[in-house]
């Protein structure tokens, strides 16, 4: 049955009406909750916030390298320390490393640009923080709503933004209606803030309809793979933070690796790769892998043990390719609409910030009697905070690694090293980008193949193994969540043309040809295994393959990550 059609025979349904509803309990959405209520009480009023959120509990679904600037945090909670924010272990050494197959070049400290020094930041599990977060909402007095996904952004007659619908429960994999069936639920505002994260289902849909990216650079992602391991007490540097570039990506490629100490003997080691790279023939979860065997990587791992393992693609075009932040009856925080800012490796602060403005930009719409309009005060004040000053000088950064590793590592180093040392803090020039990172993918053919070596199930390891570790779970009777327009163009154009790479670019195995009854190729989609990572949505060279919600609860529960 269709989504109308189940509507018309079991509906209506059950409706909610607050002042603020925020889709996504991650650092933007729950900073966003927590400043209304806060600026609510500092008002003497009241304003009605919930949040949404797709996994089984704030934090079950976020994933991040992550150093921790506490600017933003300090602002949103000047006694974070007293109040028991888990931010415990502070940065004690940075070290770069350019990465040959054999060999590792530290960068010299003395030229290390200010945007790779860690001093004053905190190695962290973002998920802890955010379960931290929502604890302090809930005290607040804001509802949130775990398990719940929201599937469909309401629209008025106006075409104005009024809320949003979450997912019916217990549909079948044919799409009918089970025993266990529910409608979901219309969540009703005056605003709606969303705050999905990086390539939100809804955050798409509301950037299409309103052409929000409109006379903006293409936005550009890249894929993050992250473990965590229990090391060995001589093993263990509390506060260290390791960043690598160069080896096991080619040089055309963007990307890096990073290795973080944080407490109880816990070290997090991920890689990133621009999902804007070329041969088809790549896979990211192997060059991670790969990674790990480096000679000045190993040794950190030996007597070690693999706790947690997950992916997430982030948004990292930066200002370049921001999209227009408001839209009538709502907003995007956060990475939903991309304000990390990928020089500095970091994005939790820039979606604690946005949803602070965010929230003064609705409360004092709410004071003033509106709704549903356009919230133009909120990129107004974003563009005179020092968030936007930190982007506009980062600006250019993805832009020059399009170029390759060579430009990019020079051109880094002369905007953020050489120019602030003349008193220049911002380069005097733009670079822009005008190709999707789904277009960048050449035919199979014109790209050497690469054979990656086999895990030894001690250092290096398999996708299902690896998605085991992150707890990741689906309801295995209900509609598939990844969907294809087209059933006919994996095999007919993306096995032809680019040899299948939804089978290396997906961190998690879902995605696999198969022989079919007839003898012929078709592709399997194993849903049980995404972790919700987006990258499919991204990268799929024919934009095929489009991710919805799955039933509210699934997907990974990480833990510490």
């Amino acid at each position: 049955m269709t989504p109308h059609q189940l509507l018309e025979k079991f509906g209506p349904r059950e409706a909610m009406d607050y002042d603020v509803v925020v889709v996504g309990a991650g650092p933007g959405g729950l900073a966003t909750a927590i400043h209304l209520k806060q600026l609510a009480q500092q008002a003497g009023r009241e304003i009605s916030v919930c949040v949404l959120e797709k996994g089984s509990e704030p934090g079950a679904h976020i994933l991040s390298g992550a150093i921790m600037d506490p600017g933003a945090l300090t602002e949103l909670f000047p006694d974070w320390k007293a109040m028991g924010a888990p931010l415990n272990q502070p940065v004690t050494a940075d070290q770069f490393l350019f990465l040959s197959d054999a060999n590792a070049k530290p960068a010299p400290a003395a030229f290390l640009p200010d945007c790779f020094k860690n001093h004053g930041n905190y190695v962290i599990s973002l998920g802890n923080l955010v379960r931290w977060m929502a604890q302090q909402a809930e005290a607040l007095g804001v509802e949130i709503f775990p398990g719940f996904a929201a599937a469909e952004v309401l629209y008025d007659e106006q075409g104005r933004v009024r809320g949003v619908a979450t997912g019916n429960q217990g549909l079948g994999k044919d799409g009918e209606p089970t025993d266990h069936f529910a409608l979901g639920m219309e969540l009703r505002a005056k605003y709606t803030v969303f705050a999905e994260g990086s390539r939100g289902q809804l955050g798409r849909e509301l950037i299409a309809r309103y052409k929000l990216d409109a006379g903006r650079d293409p936005q550009s992602y890249g894929i993050g793979i992250k473990e965590i391991w229990e090391v060995a007490a001589d093993k263990h540097q509390p506060g260290m933070v390791l960043h690598t570039a160069g080896w096991p990506l080619d040089p055309k490629t963007y990307g890096g690796g990073f290795l973080y100490h944080l407490e109880d003997r816990k070290v997090a080691i991920g890689f990133v790769v621009g999902l804007d790279y070329t041969n088809p023939w790549m896979s990211p979860f192997e060059e991670f892998q790969r990674l790990k065997t480096h000679p000045a990587i190993r040794g950190f791992f030996d007597g070690a043990k693999r706790l947690g393992y997950g992916a997430r693609t982030i948004t990292a075009g930066g200002l370049l390719s921001l999209p227009k932040l408001v839209f009538p009856g709502g907003c995007l925080v956060g990475c939903e609409a991309g304000f990390l800012n990928a020089s500095r490796i970091k994005g939790s602060h820039a979606a604690i910030k946005t949803g602070m403005l965010a929230a003064q930009s609705i409360a004092d719409a709410l004071a003033a009697g509106r709704a549903q309009d356009e919230l133009s005060a909120y990129p107004e004040a974003f563009e005179q905070s020092w968030l936007h000053a930190e982007l506009k000088t980062a600006r250019n950064f993805k832009q020059w690694f399009k170029k390759g590793q060579l430009v990019g590592t020079l051109m880094t180093g002369i905007e953020r090293w050489f120019l602030p040392r003349i008193g220049i803090k911002s380069p005097p020039w733009t670079v822009h980008h005008h190709v999707p990172d789904h277009a960048m993918l050449k035919p199979a053919a014109d790209c050497p193949r690469i054979d990656y070596p086999k895990p030894d199930g001690v250092l290096t390891f398999d996708r299902l193994s690896s998605v085991y570790l992150s707890n990741t779970n689906h309801e295995e009777n209900q509609p598939p969540h990844l969907t294809l327009k087209d059933v006919s163009v994996p095999v007919q154009v993306n096995l032809k043309t680019y040899a299948g790479p939804e089978t290396r670019y997906c961190p998690a195995g879902v995605y696999e040809f198969v022989k079919g009854p007839d003898g012929c190729d078709k592709l399997q989609i194993n849903a049980q295994n995404c972790v919700h990572c987006k990258t499919c949505d991204i990268k799929d060279p024919t934009q095929n393959i489009v991710w919805v919600a799955p039933e509210g609860g699934g997907g990974p529960n990480y833990v510490g990550m």
